[in-house]
């Protein structure tokens, strides 16, 4: 006799409790996460910046066999995750493609925001294939100019949406809580939208975190426009930012799976 498929569901007891999505296994929870590829992309990332902060903050002394091993660690994990990007220029296109545009404003914003990203992990498959050998490395500096202005236009894109989207979510907001206060102002219940307006603050603060992420790496992308001069590109700050995106991506990834 076969053995019931693992994907399939566990019948539950008519008194046992149904368990939210928030109460689930922890391992249980971690293996969804680890199947993404943007959930082992972020652990990366945080891995990656994580040594870079180690590295910019002189908090080891130069001759330390333990620098070397991180700037060798640093390097090797930052072409690893150019590996992850693989074809992921799809999923930008198939956005874009599901897009819907109120008006030319609409879809102005998602032809940056879309179009920038999905041009720029494009290209980075090219500027993996020239770090990693196969293609003449001498294209890198142009691959990866045009990888940072693309990315950097992609971020200015994706902040005018989410800004957009943001407005939307604090209209939205005002008006149940007006609600909720004429129907408590006549003793009628209002459960149902207090439950709305907890999930529209639990939005609102995701998209101030994703704001916040995109403002970071925006930050990452204009020190590679300029080839880390000018103010806001020591390597320490970009470090921080680098790792605090992660964090927010990684926060964001863990709870949506």
């Amino acid at each position: 006799m076969e053995s019931p498929s693992p994907d399939a569901p566990k019948p539950q007891h008519p008194s046992a409790p149904l368990k939210k999505p928030r109460d689930r296994d922890f391992l249980l929870h971690l293996e969804a996460y680890l199947a993404r590829r943007d959930g082992v992309d972020k652990l990366l990332k945080i891995s990656r910046y994580a040594s870079k902060i180690i590295i910019a903050s002189s908090a080891l002394h130069p001759d330390e066999p333990l620098l070397g091993h991180l700037k060798s660690f640093e390097s090797s994990v930052g072409l690893s995750r150019k590996a992850f990007r693989l074809g992921k220029f799809v999923q930008d296109v198939n956005s874009l493609r599901a897009s819907h545009f109120g008006s030319g404003q609409d879809a102005a914003l998602a032809a940056l925001a879309y179009g920038g990203e999905g041009i720029y992990y494009f290209v980075e498959q090219f500027v993996w294939l020239a770090k990693s050998g196969l293609i003449d490395k001498r294209l890198l500096p142009n691959l990866q100019k045009i990888s940072a202005w693309t990315e950097f236009v992609g971020y200015i894109g994706s902040i005018s949406l989410k800004i957009r989207d943001l407005r939307g979510i604090r209209e939205d907001e005002a008006w149940l809580e007006s609600s909720i206060e004429i129907a408590s102002s006549r003793g009628i219940g209002h459960k149902e939208e207090d439950e709305r307006l907890r999930k529209l603050r639990e939005k609102k603060l995701m998209k101030r975190l994703s704001i916040l992420q995109d403002l970071a790496d925006g930050l990452m992308a204009l020190a590679d426009i300029r080839d880390g001069n000018g103010r806001f590109s020591g390597p320490l700050l970009l470090s921080s930012a680098g790792l605090l995106s992660a964090l927010i991506s990684t926060h964001k990834n863990w709870i949506s799976c």
